[in-house]
């Protein structure tokens, strides 16, 4: 019985320490991989956003020009003294 209990306990703490030696050492490789997906997203939605504001101007520009051509009617207004 006692003999099964510090089994036990010896095991627990085992697993502990092990866990605890392998976090050091794939703690920092597991970090610089988050790191680097995070900074891939962040790239990616930077350019999308760039790329958005790209074509609105272009679709704005375009919009301005064509709008621009229909102005109206010139309607010459003379002074009166």
């Amino acid at each position: 019985m006692i003999y099964q209990l510090l089994r036990t306990i010896v095991i627990i703490l085992a697993v502990y320490y092990i866990g605890k030696f392998l976090m050091r050492i794939f703690a920092p490789v597991l970090m610089r991989y988050a790191a680097g997906k995070m900074e891939q997203k962040v790239k990616e939605q930077f350019q999308q956003q760039y790329q958005q504001q790209n074509t609105e101007q272009t679709t704005s520009k375009t919009k301005m020009k064509s709008s621009s051509k229909k102005v109206g009617e010139y309607i010459d207004f003379e002074e009166i003294d």
